[in-house]
C-alpha cells in the first residue's frame, strides 16, 4: 500500500502510470531489485518515466512521497515561483512565526522573498541529523547527505563518501516540463518530430531485412534489395501576427519561435498579417508586400499551416465583409469577405494546421478577445506557446 500511494501520486503529478508500467514495477519488486531507496528511484524512474518532460515530475513526487518535501514545479531564480501555492504557504508561515512583516510580498524585493524561500527549503532537507530516518546529515541514514552509509538518495548538501546515485532538488529537468515556458533549448526538443519522411534519390541503401526475406524466398540465392533513402520532404507556411499593441508582450517568444522553426525546417515560407487574415498576407514585417491569400491556397495539401497569433480583436474585425481596420490600396487589404470564411479555406486546403496563441491556454476564458479566440479555435486546433502546447501542436500537424 506504501508503493500503491507513490504510484498514485505519480500520476497526480503529470507521470502517465499505465497498467503495463505497474505490473512490470511490481514484478521486479518481487524480484528484489529495488532493496534500498536509491535503487528504488532508480528502478521506478525506469518503470514510470518514458519522457524527458515527465522526468522533472517524477523527482518531484519521489521527494514528497519519501521525503516530505514539497517542491515547486519551477526553477531557482524563476519569477512564477511567487505564483505557486508553496510559496505563498512558505510565506504565510514566515508571517505567523514573525520571520518575515505581514507587508512582506509588498515591500521585500522579489529576488530577495525568493532567495530565503529556497534556503527554508534546503533547511529543512538538511534539518535531521544523524540517526537512520528517511531523510539525514550524517549518522547511518542511507537517504540525505553527509552520512556513512554506501550508497543512498543525496538531497541537496555535499556527499560524504561521494556514493549518493542521485540528487534529488537540482531541477534538471524543469526546462523539459510541458508547463513549462519555452526557452531555445526545450522547444528545438519539441520541434524535433516536426517531419515528413519520404523516399527521395536513386537506390542506393542496401534493405538488409527486405534481402533476408527475398534471400530466404529464393532458397538461400543472394537476392540484393536496394531502397532509396528517407529525407525530410516537409513543407511548412508560417503565417505570423506582426502588427498592434496586444502582442507586443508576445515578441520576443514568436521571434524565439521563429528563429526556431527556420532553423529546424528548410522550406519554410513565412509571411505576416495583423489580428486575423483576409485576402491578401504580407512578405515583409513592415506589410508593405502583400501576397494573396488565394496564391497560398494553391500550395500542396500536405504542407504544414502554423499561425502565431493571439486571436484577440473585435469581433466584426472577423466575421464580418469590410472588417478590417485598414483599408485602401497602401495595404493592400481585400476585405470583401469575411477573415472567418477565409480562415475556413485555409483550414479545408491544408490537412495539417495549428493555430499558436502566445496567451496562457488559462486565460482564454477571461482574455480580452475571448469571442474570437473561441471562434478561431473552432476552425484551427489552437495551443499555447508552452512547451505542452508546441509538443501537441506538432503532434497534430504530424498526425497521418
Amino acid at each position: 500500500m506504501f508503493l500503491d500511494g507513490f504510484i498514485l501520486l505519480l500520476r497526480d503529478y503529470g507521470v502517465p502510470v499505465s497498467l503495463t508500467d505497474t505490473i512490470d514495477f511490481y514484478k521486479g519488486m518481487e524480484r528484489g531489485l529495488a532493496p534500498e531507496l536509491d535503487s528504488l528511484f532508480v528502478f521506478a524512474r525506469l518503470c514510470f518515466v518514458r519522457r524527458v518532460e515527465h522526468m522533472d515530475a517524477y523527482e518531484r513526487a519521489f521527494a514528497f512521497h519519501f521525503y516530505g518535501i514539497d517542491l515547486p514545479r519551477v526553477a531557482e531564480g524563476d519569477p512564477e515561483l511567487l505564483n505557486t501555492p508553496q510559496f505563498r504557504r512558505w510565506l504565510k508561515e514566515a508571517i505567523r512565526k514573525g520571520e518575515l512583516p505581514p507587508q512582506a510580498l509588498w515591500t521585500f524585493p522579489a529576488g530577495e522573498l525568493m532567495k530565503r524561500f529556497w534556503e527554508t527549503v534546503r533547511k529543512q532537507m538538511e534539518e535531521h541529523h544523524g540517526g537512520s530516518r528517511w531523510v539525514g546529515t550524517g549518522g547511518n541514514s542511507p537517504f540525505g547527505h553527509s552520512g556513512n552509509s554506501k550508497g543512498g538518495v543525496r538531497v541537496f548538501g555535499e556527499g560524504g563518501k561521494l556514493s549518493a546515485t542521485k540528487v534529488i532538488g537540482e531541477r534538471r529537468y524543469v526546462d523539459y516540463s510541458d508547463s513549462n515556458t519555452l526557452s531555445g533549448g526545450n522547444l528545438a526538443q519539441a520541434l524535433t518530430s516536426l517531419k515528413k519522411l519520404a523516399p527521395a534519390g536513386p537506390r542506393d541503401q542496401l534493405d538488409l531485412d527486405a534481402t533476408i526475406y527475398q534471400s530466404a524466398r529464393n532458397g538461400g540465392e543472394i537476392d540484393l534489395v536496394f531502397r532509396r533513402d528517407l529525407l525530410d520532404r516537409i513543407e511548412v507556411v508560417l503565417l505570423i501576427d506582426n502588427g498592434g499593441t496586444s502582442m507586443l508582450p508576445h515578441v520576443e517568444l514568436t521571434r524565439l519561435l521563429f528563429a526556431k522553426v527556420r532553423d529546424r525546417i528548410k522550406r519554410c515560407h513565412t509571411y505576416f498579417f495583423h489580428n486575423t487574415i483576409y485576402g491578401a498576407v504580407y512578405k515583409d514585417p513592415q506589410r508593405r508586400q502583400p501576397l494573396a491569400t488565394a496564391e497560398l491556397l494553391k500550395r500542396s495539401q500536405d504542407t504544414r499551416l502554423i499561425i502565431v497569433g493571439d486571436a484577440s480583436m473585435a469581433p466584426e474585425e472577423l466575421v464580418y465583409p469590410s472588417g478590417s481596420i485598414y483599408f485602401g490600396e497602401d495595404y493592400g487589404v481585400d476585405d470583401r469577405e469575411s477573415s472567418l470564411r477565409w480562415l475556413e479555406r485555409l483550414r479545408d486546403r491544408f490537412r495539417h494546421a495549428a493555430w499558436l496563441n502566445p496567451i496562457p491556454k488559462e486565460l482564454w476564458p477571461n482574455a480580452y478577445g475571448r469571442a474570437t479566440i473561441h471562434r478561431i479555435g473552432e476552425v484551427f486546433p489552437m495551443e499555447d506557446l508552452t512547451l505542452g502546447g508546441i509538443k501537441r501542436a506538432v503532434a497534430k500537424l504530424t498526425r497521418g
